[in-house]
């Protein structure tokens, strides 16, 4: 491809898709976001600032294109975020496949979540096969809104004739997040505040393998399908327990029933919302962790040559980005 335009390319995974891109060379890399970013300045790409619910603004990144990265999004587990979330995902998901129509654009790669097929009460490992999680994350407005931005993904790209092919990492941990969109709960963990060890179990993946496989979707990704990018398949007692070596610092140790974990988070974020402050720990988050987000990225490894890093690696780079660039006192 001569020219991509990546949007979001400002967020954790975005900016990792352009520097991917541009170590690769052969494609003229433009990008769309709300903010500038000091990162993809010193990448020499060309920079769009704009929104990806503007029409005008998609219509400005995609012209010339033959290819687009979709990576915008927003990502919050509160409640009170669902309609912003749903306008992002949804709406400008629509808006950008209308303006690459428009612009004739050939193929886009949407980034979504694992969380919209990989989610369960149950220690089950979870493949693309599976139907969408519709009813379990029900009450996550984050995962609801990217199932509905897969099906309108897959639904457009029918009808305005574009080849669609979906990424859905997990959890992304590694160096560069900036906006602590998925490193925050590591970055709680340093401060200590995470006071229980759920019940459920954790998979991550390494940012930058994540971008790696996005863009070899490009060229390598069959139109129509996901791809779910992940490494380890980890109860969270195990995940605290790598991260207390990685990190040499102590990690909680309680075990509570769920009734009991969620009613005490609940109290616990009430308290800190009437005081105008973050709660360290929110109902949600406890509710989430009662379920198991296992992935199998076997057809990605299969089809897209992916392959994780030694999740050791991704924890220790982790909490080295968090202590350098976010708190030093860690």
């Amino acid at each position: 491809m001569n020219e991509v335009a990546v949007t979001g390319a400002t967020g954790f995974l975005g900016e990792h898709v352009v520097k991917a891109l541009v170590a690769r060379g052969g494609a003229k890399v433009r990008t769309l976001a709300r903010t500038r970013s000091p990162v993809l300045g010193d990448l020499g790409v060309e920079e769009v600032s704009g929104d990806v619910t503007s029409a005008e603004d998609c219509a400005r990144a995609v012209a010339g294109c033959d290819g687009v990265f979709h990576i915008a999004g927003l990502v919050s587990r509160d409640p009170d975020d669902s309609q912003r979330m749903m306008r992002v995902h949804v709406d400008g998901t629509r808006t950008l496949f209308e303006a690459c129509a428009a612009a004739g654009v050939k193929r886009i790669v949407v980034a979504s979540s694992s969380g919209t097929v990989a989610v369960s009460r149950l220690e089950r490992v979870h493949d693309e096969a599976m139907g969408y999680a519709t009813e379990v994350v029900a009450g996550w407005p984050y995962y609801a809104s990217k199932i509905y931005q897969e099906k309108i993904a897959f639904e457009l790209g029918e009808t305005l004739g574009i080849e669609v092919v979906v990424v859905c990492p997990s959890l992304l941990l590694g160096p560069g997040d900036r906006r602590l969109s998925s490193t925050k709960d590591v970055l709680r963990f340093l401060r200590r505040q995470i006071p229980i060890i759920p019940p459920g179990g954790i998979n991550f993946v390494d940012a930058r393998d994540a971008a790696a496989a996005t863009v070899v979707a490009m060229e390598r990704g069959r139109a129509g399908e996901r791809y779910l990018l992940g490494g380890p398949n980890w109860t969270f007692k195990e995940f605290f327990a790598r991260l207390e070596r990685v990190a040499k610092k102590p990690g909680p140790r309680l075990r509570l029933p769920g009734s009991i974990a969620k009613a005490g988070a609940s109290l616990m974020e009430r308290a800190y919302r009437a005081a105008g402050k973050e709660p360290p720990v929110d109902r949600v988050s406890v509710e989430m962790a009662e379920h198991y987000w296992w992935i199998d990225s076997s057809k990605a490894e299969r089809e897209l040559g992916f392959e994780a890093r030694d999740p050791q690696l991704t924890l220790a780079d982790t909490v080295k980005y968090l202590r350098q660039g976010v708190d030093a006192t860690l």
